[in-house]
C-alpha cells in the first residue's frame, strides 16, 4: 500500500538518523455498517445467495473478517476501530436487537467503538444491554451520563490501548442532536462535540498520552470543523455522513486521508462494503509524520470467512420465512439512495408517501411528510421481497394522523429543507402537496412555491387552514427537528407499521413502476 509523506523535512530528518524510534501502526477502521451481517447488494440491500456466488455482492461480517486478519498477519501493531451506527438496519437487528451485532463485533475483535445515535434506537436499556455484551469500550465523550444509570458506568468517555509497547489513547463522540435522531430518553445531556473533543484530548497529553484518535459519529463536516478547531488529535476517524474518502474512486467526497493541518481524517461510506487501511507513522515525540492507505473493497475478490459465515446463515434460519416472502415486482430500481433522498424528490420517497397517504386517505387526510432519513435503502427491478421492503424501512414506525393549520405545514417544510446541503435525514420526501424551493437560500426562507392537491386541482397552501397529515410516528413525535408537530390536534400516532403499508401498497400496484414526477423542484 502507497504511504502518502505529509510533512517531508521531518521524515527526512528520521531517516537521517533517527528511524529506530519511528512507531509504525496501522488502523482498521468500520462506520454505520447499520446490522448488515451478510453481503450486500450494489444497492446497500439484500444480495441473495446466488448472486453472491456469481460474485456480484460486496460486505458482510464473513468478508470483513477475512480482509481484518489479512491485515492482521502481516505482524505489525494494529487496532480495529469502529465510530457508530452498528445498529439498525435489517432484520438481524429487528430480531435480535443487539445481541447478533455483539456477538459479530466480538469475534472480529473491535478494540473500541464510538456511540453513534442508532444505538439509541432502543433507549439506554437496549444500548446497556449491547454494552453488557461487547468486550470492547464504548466511548462517548460529548455526553453527561450521571442522570443516567443505565449508562454512567457502561460508557466511557475514552480509553489508552497499549500496543507493542506504544499507548494509544481513543475517543469516542456522538452525534450532539441525538435527542432529535433517536430515543436517548430525558436524561442525559449531549454537548458540542469540539469542546469535549479538546477537553478530553488535553486529559489525555497530560497523562503522558501523544498519540490520539477520535471515532467521531458526527458527520464529515463536522470533523473537519474539529480537526481545524481543536490541538493534539492525531486522526479522525469519521462516521454518521456516510462519506466515502478516497484516493482511487472518482466518486469519492474527498482524498483519504484528508489532511487539515496535522489531523488525519478518514472515513469509509457505510454498510460494510469497505474496510478502511490507514498506516501511520509517528515520531518518538508522537507526531504524525506520514499518513496513507486507502479504504478495501469487499468485493468477490475478498473470500468469506467460512466459521463466520455459517454463524450467520444459523442466526438468519428464524428470519428466512418473513425475509423470502415475495410481495410484488418494481419495473425498474427503486432508488432510495442516501444522495437522491437526502437532497431532492426521490423514487423510493415518492413509494412511501404515495403508500401512506393512500392508506389514509379515506379519514379526510391530504398530505404525506416522509423524512428522507428514515429510508435506508433501494430495491433493484424484479421481485420485492417483504425483507427488502424491511431494508428499506427498518425502524418499525408506525403511521401517524394528526391536523395542523397550513402555517405550521409551512413551518415543517422549511425545517425540512434547512439542512439539506449536510444530507440531513429531516429532508421531506411528499404526497399530495408540491412545492419548489431555492436550495441556496437562506435556510426558513428556501420555500418559494407550495401547493396542496384538493381532488383534481392544485391549490395554494392557506397559512389559516387545517389540513390532515400523515407522517411516521417518528417525525410526528418530533423526531429529525420536526417539534412543530407536537401540538398538532386530532392525533393518533398508533396506525399500522409504516413497512407494511408500504409492502401492501407494492402489491396492490403491481407491476410497480417507479417514478419522479417533479412534485419537489429546485429553482
Amino acid at each position: 500500500m502507497t504511504m502518502r509523506i505529509l510533512f517531508p523535512a521531518a521524515a527526512l530528518a528520521l531517516l537521517a538518523g533517527t528511524a529506530q524510534a519511528d512507531f509504525a501502526l496501522t488502523l482498521l477502521h468500520t462506520n454505520d455498517v447499520h446490522a448488515r451481517l451478510e453481503p450486500i447488494s450494489k444497492y446497500d440491500s439484500d444480495c441473495p445467495e446466488e448472486d453472491n456466488l456469481a460474485g456480484a455482492c460486496f460486505g458482510g461480517t464473513a468478508r470483513l473478517a477475512t480482509a481484518i486478519a489479512a491485515a492482521r498477519a502481516e505482524g505489525g501493531p494494529t487496532l480495529l476501530l469502529d465510530a457508530g451506527d452498528q445498529f439498525q438496519g435489517t432484520l438481524f437487528y429487528s430480531y435480535y436487537k443487539g445481541k447478533a451485532v455483539a456477538e459479530m463485533v466480538n469475534r472480529l475483535g473491535y478494540d473500541a467503538m464510538a456511540v453513534g445515535n442508532h444505538e439509541f434506537d432502543d433507549g439506554p436499556e437496549g444500548l446497556a444491554d449491547f454494552a453488557a455484551r461487547v468486550t470492547m469500550p464504548l466511548l462517548m465523550a460529548n455526553a453527561d451520563l450521571s442522570a443516567e444509570p443505565l449508562l454512567r458506568d457502561a460508557i466511557l468517555k475514552s480509553t489508552v490501548i497499549e500496543v507493542a509497547g506504544e499507548r494509544i489513547g481513543v475517543i469516542g463522540l456522538t452525534p450532539q442532536g441525538n435527542p432529535d435522531l433517536a430515543s436517548p430518553g430525558p436524561d442525559i445531556v449531549f454537548t458540542d462535540p469540539v469542546g469535549a473533543a479538546q477537553a478530553e484530548a488535553d486529559r489525555l497529553t497530560a497523562a503522558g498520552i501523544d498519540k490520539i484518535v477520535l471515532l467521531s459519529h458526527s458527520g464529515h463536516e463536522t470533523d473537519k470543523r474539529i480537526a481545524a478547531e481543536t490541538t493534539g488529535i492525531d486522526v479522525i476517524v469519521g462516521g454518521h455522513s456516510h462519506t466515502l474518502l478516497s484516493n482511487t474512486d472518482a466518486a469519492a467526497a474527498g482524498p483519504y486521508p484528508t489532511m487539515l493541518g496535522q489531523t488525519a481524517i478518514v472515513q469509509a461510506y457505510a454498510y460494510g462494503r469497505y474496510l478502511g487501511r490507514i498506516d501511520l507513522v509517528f515520531d518518538d515525540a508522537g507526531g504524525l509524520v506520514s499518513a496513507g492507505g486507502d479504504p478495501i473493497l469487499l468485493d468477490a475478490s475478498v473470500a468469506e470467512d467460512a466459521e463466520i459465515k455459517a454463524r450467520i446463515a444459523e442466526l438468519a434460519k428464524p428470519l428466512e420465512e418473513i425475509r423470502q416472502n415475495v410481495v410484488a415486482e418494481t419495473t425498474a430500481p427503486i432508488d432510495g439512495d442516501r444522495g437522491s433522498c437526502r437532497a431532492g424528490e426521490c423514487a423510493m420517497g415518492n413509494l412511501v408517501a404515495e403508500a401512506m397517504l393512500d392508506r389514509v386517505r379515506s379519514q379526510g387526510i391530504q398530505v404525506a411528510i416522509q423524512n428522507g432519513g428514515g429510508l435506508r435503502a433501494s430495491i433493484d427491478e424484479g421481485p420485492v421481497t417483504m425483507g427488502e421492503v424491511l431494508t428499506v424501512l427498518p425502524f418499525r414506525n408506525t403511521l401517524s394522523t394528526f391536523h395542523v393549520s397550513g402555517a405550521t405545514l409551512r413551518a415543517a417544510l422549511e425545517h425540512g429543507l434547512g439542512l439539506a446541503e449536510e444530507g440531513a435525514g429531516r429532508f421531506p420526501q411528499v404526497a399530495g402537496l408540491r412545492f419548489i424551493w431555492a436550495p441556496g437560500a437562506e435556510p426558513g426562507q428556501r420555500l418559494r412555491k407550495v401547493e396542496v392537491k384538493e381532488g383534481t386541482d392544485w391549490e395554494p397552501l392557506d397559512p389559516d387552514k387545517s389540513y390532515g397529515l400523515v407522517s411516521n410516528n417518528y417525525v410526528r413525535n418530533g423526531g429529525d427537528g420536526y417539534t412543530m408537530f407536537l401540538d398538532a390536534r386530532e392525533v393518533y400516532d398508533f396506525g399500522p407499521d409504516l413497512a407494511d403499508v408500504t409492502a401492501e401498497y407494492l402489491a396492490r400496484n403491481t407491476p410497480y413502476a417507479p417514478e419522479t414526477d417533479g412534485r419537489i423542484a429546485a429553482e
